[in-house]
């Protein structure tokens, strides 16, 4: 027999062989899908402010940029200075804004081409209140020393990863609470934990109040109270 003949009889043998071969179905291929409940779970902790930022700032009004510019200056310093002397750190100081820009006289009615009457300077800072109990003697402060736009107060808390936590807690005695009842209505049995994601933090809505600057007397200040949430999403699996 040549070599053709036996490579011919070998082919023929493996194919046979690979004919009557046990072979696995798909649905042994395939791995089971487990059975699962995902729930979604809420927490939120509800708590008064700690600290507030108030913008303040002061416009002034001049024929040339470098009298606007100057008179501002000067009324800036005085607010810093006010500032210092009532506790508030150098850190806790932060402009916001400042700009320079001419001021026209466009006659009444627009009915005649602008004419240059002057310009305005505006320079405005962020200040962070971190003792709640002196921020309306800080306003009067500021008010008095020629501040005469004030943009807002926003209520915050300094340190809320406490809060945070508190939240999470919730969060998941919310989403195992209703995995509970989902088991007992349904007869199902919970089995371990396949996953736990947590969804987009809502931090503490910043309450602002508007005020006018020419107010007289000590300002009354509400802080309230401001919310911090968390939403969880925890996964079963179904036994």
């Amino acid at each position: 027999m040549d070599r053709r003949s036996l490579a011919a009889l070998s082919l023929t043998g493996l194919a046979a062989a690979a004919a009557f071969a046990p072979t696995r179905s798909s649905a042994q291929e395939s791995k089971t899908v487990p059975r699962v409940i995902s729930l979604n779970g809420h927490g939120e902790v509800k708590t008064k402010p700690d600290m507030a930022v108030v913008t303040v700032g002061v416009m002034s009004q001049a024929q040339t940029a470098r009298e606007a510019l100057t008179q501002n200056t000067a009324a800036m310093e005085k607010i810093f200075a006010s500032l210092k002397a009532g506790g508030i750190e150098a850190r806790d100081i932060q402009t916001s804004n400042f700009s320079v820009n001419p001021r026209y006289d466009y006659g009444q009615n627009n009915s005649q081409p602008p004419r240059l009457v002057g310009y305005d300077v505006s320079n405005s800072v962020a200040v962070s209140v971190r003792k709640l109990d002196t921020l309306g003697s800080v306003l009067d402060t500021v008010v008095s020393e020629g501040s005469n736009q004030i943009n807002g107060i926003m209520f915050a808390i300094a340190d809320d990863d406490k809060l945070k936590d508190e939240a999470r807690k919730l969060a998941v005695a919310d989403a195992e609470r209703k995995a509970k009842l989902y088991a007992d209505t349904t007869r199902i049995t919970l089995g371990q934990i396949m996953g736990v994601s947590e969804g987009n933090f809502q931090p503490p809505q910043p309450v602002f109040k508007a005020m006018r600057a020419d107010a007289a007397g000590a300002v009354p200040i509400a802080e309230g109270e401001q919310t911090v949430a968390i939403d969880v999403n925890i996964m079963w699996e179904i036994k």
